[in-house]
């Protein structure tokens, strides 16, 4: 399993996933899930994948190798003009991979599914995020759906609900997610570090601060302590339920 989650914020894009894949109880990997693609100066992208491992290599490999050959029949991740453009390049490449491996070669058979999110910046054109299915199609984030999800998504989903705003500093919405993780992490075990992080900023037209969270890094270890603690205060602190007198 997997969890990934991608923020639109005001200042930028934030982006996190875990690391862990298994096949079964005792078969556990870890690989990369992010990838992130830039020309300097007029475009940044940023993908994260999750499903099928054989299917998301395979998207990224045939993304890498187009991306080699300029002037070649097969699209380039780094012509795009648009990020429209690149979540549609991704979605067909997507759906060209399911399609191959796919027993009929038609749709997106379970066995091979894999979704992604996609974010980054085009030129003079705003900073966009986007959830990509296995059908190829997608959709974007907004104000009212600032970020998304991919994989193990429903423990880490409250405190995103609850916490998120999209005029929250870098460091904030880093924070917000190592709790949405580690929520995830306490109740599944298919989801684990280390994480991978990336922070775009706005207008930068470049990769920005991309760093690794391993297992045993204090601040995990802080934030997790510390938000069980805060919880079990709240917790306190609510009001007690009055039982209703016996008739």
């Amino acid at each position: 399993m997997t969890y990934c989650v991608g923020l639109l914020l005001e200042r930028g894009l934030v982006f996190m996933s875990d690391t862990r894949t298994n096949a079964s109880v005792d078969n556990i990997s870890s690989y990369k899930k992010m990838f992130t693609w830039s020309r300097p100066g007029e475009l940044c992208l940023t993908l994260m994948t999750a499903g099928n491992l054989a299917t998301t290599q395979a998207v990224v490999s045939l993304l890498d190798e187009r991306e080699k050959e300029p002037g070649a029949r097969q699209p380039n991740i780094l012509e795009v003009k648009t990020m429209f453009e690149a979540a549609t390049m991704i979605g067909a490449t997507l759906k060209e991979v399911i399609a191959t491996h796919s027993d009929n070669g038609q749709g997106a058979d379970s066995t091979f599914q894999a979704t992604m999110i996609l974010g980054g910046q085009i030129g003079a054109g705003a900073p966009r995020l986007f959830l990509i299915y296995p059908e190829g199609n997608f959709i974007e984030a907004s104000c009212d759906t600032p970020f998304f999800q991919i994989g193990e998504v429903k423990y880490g989903r409250p405190i995103l609900l609850r916490a998120f705003d999209p005029a929250m500093s870098f460091e904030e919405a880093i924070k917000l997610l190592v709790v949405s993780f580690d929520s995830t992490i306490k109740a599944n075990l298919s989801v684990s570090p280390p994480l991978d992080v990336h922070v775009y900023r706005a207008g930068s037209l470049r990769p920005g601060p991309t760093f690794r969270l391993k297992q045993d890094d204090p601040y995990l270890e802080t934030i997790s302590t510390g938000w069980g603690v805060a919880l079990r205060k709240a917790f306190g602190d609510l009001p007690p339920f009055e039982m209703p007198a016996e008739a």
